[in-house]
């Protein structure tokens, strides 16, 4: 899990960053370089997650708690395989609109991840689907109907939701390594 955390928290605090505080300023460069975090680190790393979790609950029953697991194997894969195409997109310099009606199946998939977690009652995994329905619900209208400012207020849901997954990746982290009891 924590390997996904990590890998989807750069992705946002990269892509949400620069989109946020407009800095660096947005050039060529900048969204080849962009895209390549996006691909390796949120994309890789989400997809690479999923994959585990997914081959572990289906082939080989090794993680109990099964069902929030099957939920994060769904979310980490789709979401790995969603930031490959929004990568490459913005590495090819292709037009976001598209990105519109993705942005509404992906906000499906973050509530449906609010509805599991919270009945589970891991409210930290929770309020994570709760950033990325943010992120998504904003992503609708800013790419289909060009909406100026939703750019940056993208970028703030994806630095705020960033940082949550930092918090989250060291509370897996130091829980399983050294035992912590922190809340996740």
């Amino acid at each position: 899990m924590a390997i996904g955390f990590f890998g989807l928290a750069t992705g946002y605090l990269v892509m949400g960053g620069q989109a946020l505080f407009q800095f660096p300023k947005a050039s060529r460069e900048v969204d080849k370089t962009v895209a390549m975090w996006g691909l390796w680190m949120a994309g890789f790393m989400q997809f690479i997650t999923g994959v585990y979790l997914t081959v572990g609950l289906t082939w080989f029953g090794v993680f109990t708690n099964a069902a929030p697991l099957y939920m994060a194997a769904v979310a980490f894969t789709a979401y790995g395989v969603h930031w490959f195409a929004v990568s490459h997109r913005r590495y090819i310099g292709s037009s976001a609109v598209p990105e519109g009606w993705m942005a509404i199946a992906v906000f499906m998939l973050s509530v449906l991840g609010v509805i599991v977690f919270q009945g589970a009652g891991d409210i930290p995994v929770a309020i994570l689907f709760v950033g990325l329905s943010l992120i998504y619900i904003t992503e609708i209208p800013t790419r289909l109907f060009s909406w100026s400012f939703g750019g940056r207020l993208i970028g703030l849901w994806q630095v705020l939701t960033g940082l949550w997954l930092i918090y989250l990746t060291y509370g897996v982290v130091l829980n399983f390594a050294l035992g912590y009891h922190w809340w996740v």
